[in-house]
């Protein structure tokens, strides 16, 4: 979670919302990103999808079956479908995002009879930390 917290800071000094995201595959970080959104003018351009996307370079393979995905903030429904078909074997997350994450908030992604996947997730994991990096750049920007 310690390289997702730095992608978040590297986002954040670049105007970005501050969310991390690592793929880690054999006990390796294989992928790292931060949000690009505004950069990129991509609204799907979430650190999750963009680790995912280069894990799946690195490998290969469509499938992440044996990596897992460390993000400072629940992904949102979107990222949560993303991580679903990519088969990752775990997520683990920092943040709880009760507005928009699809998770354990809001649809729940991986409880729908539709989800064709649904990893392992660890929650909470440095959620303090993960938290303050969001409300103090939020804080900063009102």
């Amino acid at each position: 979670m310690e390289d997702a917290l730095e992608a978040a800071v590297v986002a954040a000094s670049m105007g970005e919302v501050p969310v991390g995201a690592v793929v880690v595959h054999a006990g390796k970080i294989i992928a790292a990103a931060g949000n690009r959104v505004e950069r990129d003018r991509d609204p799907s351009a979430h650190a999750e999808l963009l680790a995912i996307r280069a894990a799946a370079q690195v490998l290969g393979s469509k499938w992440l079956k044996d990596c897992d995905l460390y993000v400072t903030l629940e992904p949102c429904p979107m990222c949560a479908g993303a991580i679903s078909l990519a088969r990752l074997r775990r997520l683990y997350y920092g943040a709880a995002d009760p507005k928009s994450g699809g998770v354990d908030h809001g649809p729940r992604v991986f409880s729908q009879p539709t989800c064709h996947h649904a990893p392992e997730v660890i929650a909470g994991v440095e959620e303090r930390r993960c938290g303050e990096v969001l409300k103090r750049f939020f804080a900063e920007r009102r």
